[in-house]
């Protein structure tokens, strides 16, 4: 299952808090590319901030407790919000719509 992570930095800590760590969560980050689970990792164009992670995971959960040992999750210092994706099916519509009308 594809999992999209949008973290957000819990608004009652400081990023001046949180800076001292960005080098310990960068490589758990990477240890968890390494091992398949994280698949890619982006910032925001248009404001940087927080990572978003694409997450392959058997589910929500097992992707849930993989995130865990991150080290700014685990001082409570980043909240995750993990969103499963599911293919997009409303193209059949689409396509079943041109379908009918080729046949009429």
């Amino acid at each position: 299952m594809k999992i999209i992570v949008l973290a957000q930095r819990n608004p009652t800590v400081s990023l001046d808090q949180m800076r001292p760590h960005f080098e310990e969560e960068v490589q758990a980050v990477w240890d968890l590319y390494t091992q398949g689970v994280v698949r890619e990792f982006y910032t925001r164009a248009d404001e940087g901030g927080p990572a978003i992670l694409t997450v392959e995971s058997e589910s929500v959960e097992t992707a849930r407790k993989a995130l865990e040992s991150l080290p700014l999750v685990e001082m409570k210092m980043i909240d995750l919000d993990l969103i499963p994706l599911a293919p997009f099916k409303s193209l059949t519509h689409l396509f079943a719509a041109e379908a009918n009308t080729a046949q009429a």
